[in-house]
């Protein structure tokens, strides 16, 4: 999930920017969506769990699962950002790329955390 198109313009600073500005995970767009929509089914699965009365363990079990997807998913995007904009900051070097890192660092501590 972190091919990374050489023709790539490079990173938004600005998120509210539009795909063309070449986020690392545009690549994978495709893959991270359809990851994305079996999520959201997984959550929607634990709603008619908990309001079929299952099992509690089933459940657990469940939103365990849903976990994991969702970290697979924040670790392939944090792979792709250091792929591709962390990379391309370095190489330019400067004030940019001491941003970058710092904005990595912090998304790992937070992935960390939770």
């Amino acid at each position: 999930m972190s091919q990374v198109s050489q023709a790539d313009p490079g990173c938004a600073d600005n998120p509210d920017e539009t795909s063309s500005a070449g986020h690392g995970y545009l690549t994978s767009k495709d893959a991270y969506l359809k990851r994305l929509r079996r999520i959201e089914g997984q959550v929607g699965g634990l709603s008619r769990m908990v309001a079929d009365e299952r099992y509690c363990i089933d459940i657990l079990t469940q939103i365990s699962a849903t976990t994991r997807a969702l970290e697979s998913l924040a670790l392939g995007l944090l792979d792709d950002h250091l792929r591709h904009c962390v990379v391309r900051a370095a190489r330019e070097g400067g004030e940019e790329a001491e941003t970058k890192l710092t904005e990595a660092r912090d998304a790992i501590a937070r992935l960390v955390r939770s």
